[in-house]
C-alpha cells in the first residue's frame, strides 16, 4: 500500500504533481489528516483519484460503486466527479473511519450523493442484486479486504451495466507481487487475481503502474 506511484524517484514524482494535479482543498485537508493515523497509508494517492474522477467524467458515470470506504477520500473524489443527481453507494464496516468519512463528505455538499453502508461488503452487494440493481452500475472501485477480492469482483462485474469499468486498487501491493520469495497468502491472492483477470474474456484489461497499481476492467 502507498498513498504515492511506485517507482518513481522523489524530484520526478513531485514533479508529476506539480503540472498534473488538480486537488479540492477539501481532499487535501482529507488526506492530511488521514495521513495522521498510524494505518493512513491505506489511503489512495491523489494522482490516482484524480485519474478516477477523470475516467467517471469521461463515461458520463451517473450510479457509482464503493467497496472499502475508509475515510472516505475515494467516495468523495468519484462523488465530486458525478452529476447533481449522480449516486455513489459505498460500502464499509468501520464506523470510526467512516465517520471521518461522513464530515467530509458534509462540508464538501455532497453527502446526498453517497448512500452508505456499514455491513460486510458483500452482503451489501448481494443485497444490491437480490433489489434487481443487476448491470445499473456505471463504475465500481474495488479497494477493501484482499481476501474477498475476487469476490467483489465478481459481484461487481453482475452489477455494472455492459461498457461500465471495474477499477481495481493495490494489485502491485507495493512491489511483493513480483518477488516469488514472498509467499504470504495475501500476497498469493492477488497474484490469482491478477492471473485470473489476465484470462478473463468477459472483460477488456489494462493494469495501469499508478499508485500502488491499479487494474481497470471495462465489462464486454
Amino acid at each position: 500500500m502507498t498513498t504515492q506511484t511506485l517507482g518513481l524517484e522523489p524530484i520526478l514524482y513531485n514533479y508529476l504533481v506539480s503540472v498534473s494535479l488538480r486537488e479540492p482543498e477539501i481532499l487535501t485537508q482529507l488526506r492530511q489528516e488521514t495521513a495522521q493515523y498510524p494505518i493512513g497509508r491505506m489511503q489512495i494517492a491523489p494522482e490516482q483519484g484524480q485519474l478516477m474522477a477523470l475516467l467517471v467524467q469521461l463515461m458520463g458515470a451517473k450510479k457509482t460503486l464503493d467497496i472499502g470506504v475508509f475515510t472516505g477520500y475515494s467516495s468523495l473524489v468519484v462523488a465530486l466527479a458525478l452529476p447533481t443527481t449522480g449516486k455513489v453507494v459505498a460500502c464499509d464496516i468501520s464506523e470510526e473511519f467512516t465517520a471521518i468519512a461522513r464530515r467530509y463528505w458534509q462540508q464538501a455538499g455532497v453527502a446526498d450523493k453517497i448512500d452508505l453502508h456499514i455491513a460486510p461488503a458483500l452482503e451489501t452487494l448481494d443485497r444490491l442484486l437480490a433489489a434487481g440493481e443487476a448491470e445499473s452500475f456505471d463504475f465500481a472501485f474495488i479497494d477493501a479486504d484482499k481476501s474477498n477480492y475476487e469476490n467483489y469482483y465478481e459481484r461487481s462485474l453482475q452489477l455494472v451495466r455492459s461498457g461500465g469499468l471495474i477499477a481495481i486498487d493495490n494489485v502491485l501491493w507495493s512491489g511483493r507481487v513480483a518477488d516469488p520469495q514472498v509467499q504470504d497468502n495475501r500476497t498469493k491472492k492477488i497474484r490469482a487475481f491478477n492471473q485470473k483477470l489476465h484470462q478473463d474474456q468477459r472483460i477488456s484489461l489494462s493494469l495501469i503502474p499508478i499508485a500502488d497499481g491499479l487494474t481497470l476492467a471495462l465489462k464486454n
